[in-house]
């Protein structure tokens, strides 16, 4: 599971309890989240994972790997 798809459930889970809750809430179809968490949110639009992370409070440039930092390497 990718770092956003784990940030996604986690927060979900923390604050609605359940897929359902959240679905009912962000007026997002539940089959649309249940496939995203289960399948990864990368082959989800990028209409609905913004929707989903600004909802959330997420910043999901946080959760790819261009926003993380690597170390430069040495040679």
């Amino acid at each position: 599971m990718d770092l956003l798809t784990a940030a996604i459930k986690k927060e979900i889970a923390l604050r609605y309890k359940s897929v359902r809750r959240f679905s009912i809430e962000s007026g997002i179809p539940q089959s649309t989240l249940v496939s995203a968490l289960k399948k990864g949110f990368g082959g989800t639009s990028y209409d609905t994972v913004m929707y989903i992370c600004k909802f959330l409070e997420l910043n999901p440039f946080d959760y790819s790997p261009a926003g993380q930092q690597n170390p430069p390497v040495t040679i």
